[in-house]
């Protein structure tokens, strides 16, 4: 099979790119409204983008509540969704009226974050507070497009120190959930390392 995307020519009864382009990391994003309103959403198109400096960002189908947030305040923080924080992320997903708490409707707690004043979910294994670098449209080849790239530098960063072994993260125990395509989703049960090679 071969299809053009802007064409949607794929024959299917949906869209197959997000189920090829996975797993993808879930980044539950809370903010505060510059009115001081908490706001917290899952976002799957998420990722870090570089460590010197520390860039993660996520991916807006437009200026929703958490785009608005982190431009209006400067800050968001990203919350690092594990398997046992499934029923709760996707309470959070539901598309509540403005102004509605989301970490209210999924039975969540607040908690404190130390170089930002949005909070982040009480816990949770991890959390990346974020002071705003960009916004960045996303525009296709006709210059056209609705969604909006939202960066930022990690300041701050919490571990729950159940999760460092060794002196390193373990990765296995955190179970990590991620997003595929549909309304599909993974958590990451096997762990392996690999070396580089030599060139």
């Amino acid at each position: 099979m071969f299809y053009e995307p802007r064409l949607r020519n794929h024959g299917l009864p949906h869209d197959p790119f997000k189920a090829l382009v996975a797993p993808r990391p879930i980044g539950w994003i809370s903010t505060l409204s510059k009115e001081g309103a908490p706001n917290l959403a899952p976002y799957s198109f998420f990722n870090a983008f570089s460590d010197r400096p520390p860039i993660v960002g996520f991916s807006s189908a437009g200026m929703k509540d958490s785009a608005l947030n982190a431009r209006d305040t400067g800050e968001f923080v990203c919350n690092i969704v594990l398997k046992s924080d499934t029923g709760a992320m996707n309470q959070s997903s539901a598309a509540y009226p403005h102004g509605v708490s989301e970490f209210e409707k999924a039975g969540l707690t607040m908690e404190a974050s130390s170089r930002v004043k949005a909070p982040r979910v009480k816990g949770v294994a991890a959390a990346l507070e974020c002071r705003l670098t960009d916004i960045v449209p996303m525009r296709g080849l006709d210059g056209a497009g609705t969604y909006v790239l939202v960066l930022g530098e990690v300041v701050g960063v919490y571990v729950d120190d159940a999760f460092i072994k060794g002196g390193r993260i373990d990765s296995a125990a955190m179970n990590h959930l991620a997003r595929l395509g549909y309304m599909e989703y993974a958590a990451v049960e096997n762990v392996f390392s690999l070396e580089r090679p030599e060139a």
